[in-house]
């Protein structure tokens, strides 16, 4: 018994029954006096005996309750005031408990997890019946690890009610774990902090404002660093601004090079029938809606007004106002893209260069990033020598934030469908071209951290006439120190970052709804 119970080896079972789906343990103490808690006199004079009902571990997934008949002993010291006191057993009880160490501490772990609702439906499976509101206790009561000195600090914040609330993230980037959770995303409450640790040696962070002048107020011995995604992501942003502001010359490039397919009026695309050879539903359906919303579009009807008399959604409605050619319609829905789609430009090409081994040609596009079968490149091979298949159309016009994906991919790592559409994207505008040398110049930079470089890229970009890129590099001046130590150092934020996300986790799993005590608890136990 003492081997498979051992909190209770301080008494004596005199029976174990089972009754109702409850297993019973009827104990009593072994010893024969007991130690005043005051006074720590002994005796071993009996005043009186109760039951104590104490809630044990589960036998298999069977609650277990353990009964302990505890005597209330007199004290034999005359100057103590205390005049009588219930014995307690080492291992077993407590002022007040009502479950034993044992389940305490299951329980304990339970509520890490899944905190109230779900910790208590898990804990009645395993055979430890509790309510959630003791379970949220006995969180509440877990004691914290002292987090100890921190050499290597990373801050982030994350949101309690996105847009209204925030909490600020401490992590401890060499012990890899979370080590406070403190209220708002205010400078004030994060120097506070500091200024209780003065052995920080490195605060690593984004580019928030607040956060670099807790640091320089409270922490002016720490290195800050500015996190190497956050000013690559401030980057692409600037990017994304300019693609936009010159998608006028991205339209007429891509205008131009289609130019000589027009002139000749291409065939129906296929997919306009089905297998039996009549014309598809959905392709008459988009002729008639066309046709009708072109016809009250000449009557000089307005776009809301064309949705409201076909019942339409307005968008769908504009879409049709802007197309006169219908077969741009019916492309979407009748033409299926497969895997082989990106690369049959470049299989079109090697072909007409005399290429014709159908082999050869899947080994090329294999290496390019193909994941498709063999026998699709020899289909499409055989019908280019039946002169079933003829040369691929030409790519459509990219948006802003494809052609995005573009510029801030490495050349190595794109695919040869997305390498045309990057050269076709910098032939169309010189300031475009030059955008993309600085990104990549920028890419350089931070791949081999060379951050003392950065001023020399900094004049690079002010000599060219680049708006939203100038003034993502007169943001860099502002926060130097930061951005040169981000793009040198081999710290970062990275690890933060995925503290967020696991801290979004223990939020959602518990519906949002639980108080940043709560939250604070089980973020820094869940390490």
């Amino acid at each position: 018994m003492v081997r498979l119970f051992p909190h209770l080896s301080g008494v004596v079972v005199e029976s174990i029954s089972r009754d109702a789906g409850v297993v019973t343990f009827r104990t009593r103490a072994r010893a024969d006096s007991a130690r005043c808690p005051r006074c720590m006199s002994l005796s071993w004079r009996v005043h009186g005996r109760y039951e104590w009902r104490l809630a044990d571990a589960a036998a298999g997934t069977t609650p277990t309750v353990v009964r302990l008949t505890v005597r209330r002993f007199k004290c034999l010291s005359p100057g103590c005031p205390t005049v009588t006191f219930a014995e307690q057993i080492p291992g077993l009880t407590s002022p007040h408990a009502r479950h034993t160490p044992v389940l305490r501490k299951l329980l304990a772990r339970v509520a890490e997890a899944l905190a109230g609702r779900a910790g208590a439906r898990l804990a009645r499976q395993m055979g430890m019946p509790v309510a959630k509101d003791t379970l949220l206790r006995l969180l509440r009561a877990s004691d914290l690890e002292d987090p100890g000195a921190v050499r290597v600090l990373g801050v982030d914040e994350f949101a309690l009610l996105k847009g209204h609330n925030y909490a600020t993230l401490l992590v401890d980037l060499e012990a890899r774990r979370p080590i406070d959770v403190l209220p708002g995303r205010e400078a004030e409450t994060v120097a506070r902090w500091l200024e209780g640790h003065p052995e920080v040696e490195i605060v690593c962070r984004d580019r928030a404002s607040a956060y670099a002048e807790a640091a320089r107020a409270a922490a002016p011995q720490a290195v800050q660093i500015a996190d190497v995604w956050h000013l690559w992501n401030n980057l692409a942003k600037a990017v994304e601004r300019t693609l936009t502001s010159h998608y006028v010359c991205i339209r007429a490039g891509h205008d131009a090079a289609r130019q000589p397919d027009e002139e000749t009026m291409a065939p129906p695309p296929d997919g306009t029938f089905d297998v039996n050879g009549r014309p598809r539903r959905i392709v008459g359906r988009i002729r008639e809606r066309h046709r009708r919303v072109q016809e009250l579009l000449a009557q000089g009807r307005s776009l809301r007004g064309i949705s409201r008399d076909l019942d339409l959604d307005y968008y769908a409605v504009r879409r049709y106002a802007r197309t006169t050619n219908v077969d741009e319609l019916l492309v979407k829905v009748t033409q299926r893209r497969t895997l082989l789609d990106d690369y049959k430009p470049y299989l079109y090409e090697r072909f007409t260069q005399g290429c014709r081994n159908a082999s050869q040609l899947f080994r090329e596009v294999r290496d390019q990033g193909f994941r498709g079968d063999r026998t699709v490149v020899n289909r499409y091979v055989r019908q280019l020598k039946q002169g079933v298949e003829t040369a691929p159309p030409a790519p459509a016009l990219p948006k802003p934030r494809r052609a995005l994906r573009w510029v801030m991919t490495h050349p190595d790592r794109l695919r040869p469908h997305e390498v045309l559409g990057l050269k076709a994207v910098r032939a169309s505008c010189p300031e475009l071209d030059t955008a993309v040398e600085h990104v990549r110049n920028f890419a350089i930079l931070m791949h081999e951290r060379r951050g003392q470089d950065i001023f020399d890229w900094i004049e690079q970009v002010h000599d060219d006439d680049l708006p939203s890129l100038q003034q993502f590099a007169r943001g860099l001046l502002h926060d130097r120190d930061a951005v040169v130590a981000g793009l040198s150092s081999t710290w970062s934020s990275g690890q933060v970052e995925d503290q967020v996300t696991r801290v979004k986790l223990i939020k959602r799993a518990g519906y949002g709804r639980a108080k940043l005590d709560l939250l604070r608890t089980r973020i820094l136990l869940r390490t």
